[in-house]
């Protein structure tokens, strides 16, 4: 049989099936449209407060920075204009520390052994595969745009950058996570320093062949060895692996370890309240750190083509992994929409991006992540505080493409092993980067030093690096947001298991005594009373 016109029925009726549908889909949002009332507005205003005022503040922000660029403020100016500023990242820097340990200690108590072994095995696969993911990008762009050609005399007098040995700074890494005091590691973080020793050396000199007495004579040389050092700055790095361990111990304590847990569980929820309180200053702090930072910045229009050409590159490099391979990644593994989820975490975002520093973000993407995408506490506590620490794509992103820019822009030609080389110490090197403002560039001596390239180049990129690094922060905190998503999908199985013996344990255990809880979902703390034996002194 022949059909009239060539036509399929079967295609006419998917097309027609098609247009019902966009059409019935535009009826429904014409009706939605129609059916917003103003206290519909007002909701969506008051649910929504925090990030339209922080959206707005970035906005006036830049627009104050420039407005004010032609007054040529002095340093001393700028640092008193700049002061709000400097407040809200001394608050969140006040409350990282304690939630950072509240958060761990609570998060693994209340996960048994098998669940949290589990979890962190998942967090790692996909810390070093976004990581690896990063870098490579960071690689396969620099190559393709080669934004170091060209010559070097368009840029500045250079200076001088301390000289890190890698294999010090590896091991500086392993011992940082072992600190011999926690008190000293909330201030401070090992970090080897190089001194001079005088060494002699007895040599023995023949005078002539046909003299057979030999003369020794001593010849004194300097040497540079390693000396035990401190620098400033939290040791996150030796408080996560202690709160972990720690919480793991007041897991498997039963009974035993309910008052610790019901301590840090108390922390961990004040210092959330608190966050509270500040996140409604956030907005004015970072309209003061953004236009505080456009007033400060180097004239642009004399910025050279190469370092101009390298911040492009930093940008669609971290563009790419921000809005393509994270969100692809969510939505491969989850099957959810990643956009709805990452307009849940703009205010962590921006504030990322005013602040430049993860951790002090923190405390922020703990609220967004808990209060608007609903992600469970127990894997926020646990996921967070480690990813703030050690997961950095941005950051691993920037020292690959930064090496290789500057190999370009000293004409030398990096081979194969090389660019290996650089991607794994890149990786590495990141992991070893504090969550603070430009941490970046120190970690990046051990990956110029692993292929042999001249570490006062670093002073290169320095101009730019303040604004690159704020870019890069952004990435890193949403990197450890998409992760934690990620793990609790990943994780539900252990965690209803986990619910269903929590359950269990509470039925059996003695009426008398309080009952060990979870971590809440939602704010419990205000209907908890104590009975009567535990106010009485």
């Amino acid at each position: 049989m022949t059909k009239s016109n060539g036509e399929n029925p079967r295609s006419r009726s998917r097309v027609q099936r098609f247009r019902e549908g966009i059409h019935l889909r535009s009826l429904k949002a014409k009706k939605k449209v129609e059916d917003i009332t103003k206290d519909d507005v007002k909701t969506f205003l008051k649910k929504n407060a925090f990030v339209l005022f922080t959206i707005g503040a970035v906005v006036i922000g830049i627009m104050l920075g420039f407005a004010l660029r032609p007054y040529k403020m002095s340093y001393r100016e700028v640092k008193y204009f700049s002061f709000p500023g400097e407040l809200l990242m001394r608050m969140l820097q006040m409350l990282v520390l304690p939630l950072l340990v509240s958060s761990l200690i609570t998060g693994m108590a209340a996960l048994d052994s098998r669940a949290s072994g589990k979890m962190g095995m998942r967090a790692v696969i996909y810390y070093m595969t976004t990581t690896f993911i990063a870098v490579f990008i960071g690689i396969i762009m620099v190559l393709i745009i080669h934004p170091g050609k060209g010559s070097k005399d368009e840029f500045t007098q250079q200076q001088k950058i301390e000289q890190v040995s890698p294999a010090d700074a590896f091991l500086d890494l392993i011992r940082n996570m072992f600190p011999p005091n926690l008190v000293q590691a909330c201030t401070q973080q090992f970090k080897t320093q190089y001194g001079k020793r005088v060494i002699n050396v007895k040599v023995i000199v023949n005078e002539s062949i046909f003299n057979l007495t030999n003369a020794t004579q001593e010849i004194s040389r300097e040497e540079i060895i390693p000396i035990s050092g401190t620098t400033s700055g939290v040791n996150a790095l030796g408080l996560v692996v202690f709160s972990m361990c720690f919480g793991l111990i007041i897991g498997n304590m039963k009974e035993e370890g309910q008052a610790l847990r019901e301590f840090f569980d108390s922390l961990n929820e004040a210092i959330m309240r608190l966050v509270a309180i500040i996140m409604w200053y956030a907005p004015i702090g970072i309209l003061f750190l953004i236009a505080g930072k456009i007033v400060e910045m180097d004239d642009l229009t004399e910025m050279g083509g190469q370092l101009g050409m390298y911040t492009v590159t930093v940008i669609i490099g971290l563009l790419i992994h921000g809005m393509v391979v994270l969100p692809t990644l969510y939505f491969v593994l989850t099957r959810k929409n990643p956009f709805i989820f990452i307009t849940g975490l703009l205010q962590a975002l921006i504030t990322a991006l005013g602040t430049s520093s993860s951790s002090a973000t923190l405390p922020i993407t703990f609220k967004c992540l808990e209060e608007n995408n609903k992600v469970d506490k127990r894997v926020t506590r646990f996921v967070l505080p480690v990813g703030a620490t050690i997961n950095m794509d941005g950051t691993a992103l920037y020292e690959a493409l930064a090496a290789i820019f500057i190999a370009q822009v000293n004409n030398m030609d990096m081979n194969f092993g090389q660019i290996i080389t650089i991607s794994i110490t890149a990786t590495a090197a990141s992991i070893g980067a504090a969550g603070i403002p430009q941490a970046g560039l120190v970690t990046m001596v051990i990956v110029l030093t692993s292929v042999g390239l001249p570490t006062d180049d670093i002073t290169l990129i320095i101009a730019v690096d303040w604004f690159l690094d704020r870019l890069r922060t952004t990435t890193n905190v949403l990197g450890d947001s998409i992760g934690a998503g990620i793990i609790e999908f990943l994780s539900k199985d252990e965690l209803q298991n986990s619910d269903v013996e929590m359950g269990n344990s509470v039925v059996e255990e003695n009426e008398v005594k309080k009952p060990y809880q979870m971590i809440p979902q939602e704010n419990e703390y205000e209907n908890e009373k104590p009975p009567d034996s535990e106010t009485k002194m």
